[in-house]
């Protein structure tokens, strides 16, 4: 049995399990952009650089153009999705994702490759705002949650599988076969979601604004210190994250000795512990409230990054301490993620897009310069990635903890 019409309105509660299986992995795959679009192409850079004749720095920095390219283009989508609904914005940028994937396969610069993945970014923006406002006009808070953390069994594949695809696809088709294949992910993103992604946001409920009231929302939002303080939260979150992606290939490989096989591995077992936290936080909101675990994992990740900063310092207990230690702070990360994006949206039915948006550019804003700070303080040593972990976690930690102090503002 399949959906009725797409743009038949239908709550979750109606849907036969097999309903319920596609949902989820539509949504999945809608969250799934981000990761797909940068870690399948990171084994391809040293081949990208020869091939465009540009220095590797140049094929690095398309990465720093995607993650400001998502932050933009969230602001973008969300006002649109309130507006006309979630799907006609959500079609409108899988096409032009699939678009920029052609224009990145077919470049013969490093500053096409550049703009493209600015505009691959603009599109790819559309899965993840509209996959959060979706969740949010169905849920409430705590099953929002849930739903969350659902969604990241199908996100927390994509670091795993990605680099690995990736790899056998440049053996087999080259650089540019990796992004015809995104574009490929692409397409049939947009399908599903045109046959059998239901409309969430009724007629009644959406809302026309000008530019200047779109303005307004997000001044409005940022006023908003109970949502803002969630939002920074979200970033410390991402900043955890992306401060390891950005260290961890030269402390591993170069400090530590690693492999560039077994240090796939280890990525991929970390991105595993990601996956087994959110799937253990559906679990635990049964007993406690979507707060109560944000904070407590907060303080996890906050203490295994300043126990890391010292064993980094003094070289105590070498890399398989190091080791444990990064582990625990992701695998918090896979408990934070989907509790402050739950709570973070909570108060806001009528302007879910908006505020989705928002809290996604925050996220990607706060991640990235993470990310940054660990090559701007680069030193030679494993300081820079564990001083930034820490200290995103110990900022994250904060943030929530005022947050809980806050009354929502509506």
């Amino acid at each position: 049995m399949g959906f009725p019409k797409a743009t038949t309105m239908i709550h979750p509660a109606e849907m036969t399990r097999r309903q319920m299986t596609v949902f989820v992995l539509i949504l999945g795959a809608l969250t799934a952009f981000s990761a797909m679009s940068i870690d399948m192409y990171l084994p391809a850079f040293p081949q990208m650089a020869r091939d465009l004749k540009v220095p590797l720095s140049t094929v690095q920095l398309s990465v720093s153009a995607f993650l400001f390219g998502s932050a933009a283009g969230q602001l973008f989508y969300g006002p649109l999705a309130d507006r006309y609904g979630r799907r006609r914005p959500l079609l409108l940028g899988l096409s032009l994702y699939v678009a920029s994937t052609i224009g990145c396969a077919t470049v013969h610069s490093g500053s096409g490759l550049l703009a493209w993945r600015v505009v691959m970014a603009l599109g790819g923006g559309a899965g993840m705002v509209i996959s959060r406002a979706v969740v949010r006009d169905l849920y409430d808070t705590a099953e929002a949650a849930r739903m969350f953390s659902l969604l990241m069994l199908v996100m927390g594949l994509a670091p795993i599988l990605a680099p690995l695809a990736g790899g056998q696809l440049l053996l087999l088709t080259g650089w540019r076969g990796i992004f015809l294949f995104l574009g490929v992910f692409g397409l049939a993103s947009l399908v599903a979601a045109a046959l059998a992604l239901p409309e969430s946001l009724p007629a009644e409920r959406r809302i026309r604004r000008s530019a200047s009231d779109m303005t307004k929302v997000y001044w409005h939002l940022l006023k908003n210190r109970h949502y803002l303080r969630y939002a920074v939260a979200l970033g410390c979150v991402a900043g955890v994250n992306f401060s390891y992606i950005s260290g961890a290939p030269f402390v591993f490989i170069e400090l530590h000795g690693l492999s560039p096989q077994f240090f796939g591995v280890f990525f991929g077992v970390n991105a595993c512990g990601l996956i087994g936290a959110s799937q253990m936080n559906r679990r635990l909101l049964r007993r406690y409230s979507p707060a109560a675990i944000a904070r407590s994992a907060f303080m996890v990740a906050g203490g295994a990054g300043v126990v890391l900063i010292a064993a980094t310092a003094s070289g105590f207990g070498g890399f398989p301490l190091q080791m444990i230690l990064i582990f625990a702070s992701l695998c918090m990360t896979g408990l934070l993620y989907p509790n402050i994006t739950a709570l973070a949206l909570a108060p806001f039915e009528k302007a879910a897009g908006s505020a989705s948006a928002l809290l996604g550019t925050i996220q990607y804003l706060l991640g990235a310069s993470g990310g940054a700070l660990v090559g701007v303080f680069h030193n030679g040593t494993a300081l820079p990635m564990t001083g930034v972990m820490a200290l995103c976690g110990s900022l994250g930690f904060l943030a929530v903890l005022g947050a809980g102090r806050k009354k929502a503002q509506q």
